[in-house]
């Protein structure tokens, strides 16, 4: 029992060696993944708007999706962190699609409500911005999401995303600049020769 124990501590020494357990179904492995990155993603949720209960409740469903999905999970810089990341902004917007789809049939049943609601035309606005902006950032390549989370979505310096993606601090703003103008194209397409760098 002793050697498996220090087997197996030596196993959780990084993600990629986690990951390589967990993917065989050692549940020790997961909980030593789960423990190392709950409080991120959870806060990542978090901050995506999502009351309490229901940043749990996708964290929860991210790293179920982590478990069923650790032999295919991409690493970046030796870290499950961003793909967790991109997964719970996945995740979260989902629920929050959900979540609106549920207010609008509450709303339609309540005329009251519905008088104070937004008109029909800033709503297809308001819906067409927000699945341009998902679709161009899903235009993107995955490790530029991940950095797009990292940076733009969840606030980390260049210095910490740096070190996340294991490459120094001149190439990740040189990408962040590279995405944003790709963004800004995608979204301002009549703009798109003005944003080249």
């Amino acid at each position: 029992m002793t050697a498996e124990l220090s087997a197996t501590e030596t196993d959780v020494s990084d993600d990629r060696a986690l990951l390589a357990a967990v993917s065989t179904g050692d549940s020790r492995a997961f909980g030593a993944l789960y423990d190392r990155h709950v409080a991120t993603v959870y806060r990542f949720a978090a901050s995506l708007g999502l009351d309490p209960h229901a940043a749990e409740d996708v964290t929860q469903d991210v790293f179920v999706v982590a478990f069923e999905k650790a032999h295919a999970i991409h690493l970046v810089g030796g870290s499950t962190l961003p793909w967790l990341l991109v997964t719970c902004r996945n995740v979260s917007r989902s629920h929050i699609r959900k979540r609106v789809r549920d207010q609008q049939r509450s709303t339609d049943l309540d005329d009251t409500v519905a008088t104070r609601a937004p008109g029909p035309a800033e709503e297809i606005e308001r819906r067409l911005l927000s699945d341009a902006i998902a679709s161009a950032i899903s235009a993107l390549s995955f490790d530029d999401q991940c950095l797009f989370d990292l940076c733009i979505e969840y606030g980390f310096s260049y210095a910490q995303a740096a070190e996340a993606f294991d490459v120094s601090h001149g190439v990740i703003r040189n990408r962040l600049s590279r995405i944003r103008a790709r963004l800004r194209a995608a979204l301002t397409p009549g703009e798109e020769e003005g944003s080249t760098s």
